[in-house]
């Protein structure tokens, strides 16, 4: 039992370590549309700027409406 324990505490923090290492997520696309939306994530989705690519699509998705039409255009050439 006590092993096992030991095990699963250095699995823990070796998990950890290399989570608390990882370099910070890159921006997506292309310098372009990263321009066109800018302007949106700026507007509707700066709590969430520093929360990566994938939040920051969801943030400008919840925000369809609002946004741009060139930041809706590079989302929909995305696939989004």
């Amino acid at each position: 039992m006590f092993k096992v324990l030991l095990a699963t505490t250095l699995l823990v923090s070796a998990t950890v370590g290399a989570v608390a290492q990882a370099p910070a997520p890159q921006r997506s696309g292309t310098p372009e549309e990263q321009k066109a939306c800018a302007p949106d994530v700026s507007r509707y989705c700066r709590n969430v700027m520093n929360d990566g690519d994938l939040v920051i699509l969801g943030c400008l998705q919840a925000n369809r409406p609002k946004i741009s039409k060139k930041c809706d255009t590079v989302l929909r050439s995305h696939g989004q």
